[in-house]
């Protein structure tokens, strides 16, 4: 069923005792706002948690990528080689791939621009993009949810995706922790031999002893006709961010869930309303804002002033909707 509304929505996750995303240029620490100190987990983790949630369900394997249900692999998967995936469309649709050989390191002078030995450049015709993009969004549930840009290589085009998402920031400036610890084994013999045996391991792990996060994310019904996004597309868009802090734990990540999920149903593709005046209605406050929050029971959500059930639905504005989902 094709989508005929906007939509937008708010997401509140926390984390307890872990790391929800680390920085790898600031040796892993928790990522945060170095102005006012509130915590930062970037929309493409996001997405990642979102298409492992979605591989989960339908069965892909990260091994076998054609073990996954039709329509629903995922593109940007751990070790892809995303040209081999581009490929897969030209192969499936029969389209032949017009190579330009660069020429090698004696090419003739005429050459206005030589390209250096042995590379080359993969296009289809402008029919044959079209038709390897949609065959793209028809079978890679990342791709037609969040777009994509698969014009390396073999050209399969670009896809702007129907469904976006901010940087989720902490409601709360955090703190950053950081703890030693101690592995009692060694990787090799050359260590054990330096400690005589003793055969122990330092390292360093970072942690957020609490932080309530909150997202926000928009549906546009245009874009999703152009790739073929559908309701139950959305539906299990929404399945996974109810779900999947639940198969993603590690002992990097501590206790991490999905505390509220706001959706707001337009009755028109357009809108009826902006959504950041949408947003501004539902306050997150602290109720003990002296003392360090250490779990979700420290505040209160309100929408309107007023707290809003789980599968409770309310109007939002005119011809708005908003139903908390979790």
């Amino acid at each position: 069923m094709t989508l005929t509304a906007r939509h937008d929505f708010v997401l509140l996750f926390d984390v307890k005792d872990g790391n929800p995303n680390g920085d790898p240029d600031a040796g892993n620490m928790p990522r945060l706002d170095a102005e006012t100190g509130h915590g930062l987990v970037t929309d493409v983790a996001l997405k990642r948690k979102v298409r492992n949630f979605v591989a989960l369900v339908h069965e892909q394997s990260e091994r076998e990528p054609m073990a996954g249900e039709a329509r629903f692999e995922i593109y940007v998967r751990e070790k892809a080689i995303l040209n081999l995936q581009n490929q897969r469309a030209y192969s499936a649709l029969k389209l032949d791939v017009a190579v330009d050989e660069a020429p090698t390191d004696d090419a003739s002078a005429d050459d206005k621009k030589p390209k250096k030995a042995g590379k080359e450049k993969r296009k289809g015709s402008a029919t044959d993009v079209v038709q390897a993009r949609a065959w793209m969004c028809q079978n890679f549930f990342d791709v037609r949810s969040f777009g994509a840009v698969m014009s390396t290589g073999v050209n399969c085009g670009q896809v702007r995706g129907p469904v976006q998402m901010t940087f989720a920031r902490s409601v709360d400036p955090i703190v950053a922790s950081e703890h030693s610890i101690t592995r009692m084994a060694v990787a090799t013999e050359k260590e054990a031999a330096a400690q005589d045996g003793d055969n122990r391991t330092m390292g360093r792990k970072h942690t957020v002893p609490y932080g309530l996060y909150r997202s926000h994310g928009f549906v546009s019904s245009f874009l999703a006709r152009q790739t073929g996004f559908s309701a139950d597309d959305l539906a299990l868009f929404y399945k996974a961010l109810e779900d999947m802090f639940e198969h993603d734990r590690s002992a990097a990540r501590g206790q991490m869930a999905t505390r509220g999920l706001y959706v707001f149903k337009h009755s028109t593709e357009l809108g009826n309303a902006h959504a950041h005046a949408l947003f501004d209605k539902l306050v997150v406050r602290s109720l003990h804002p002296d003392a360090p929050a250490r779990g979700f029971d420290a505040y209160e959500v309100l929408f309107d002033g007023q707290p809003l059930a789980i599968g409770e639905e309310r109007e939002a504005a005119p011809g708005v909707t908003v139903q908390r989902r979790c």
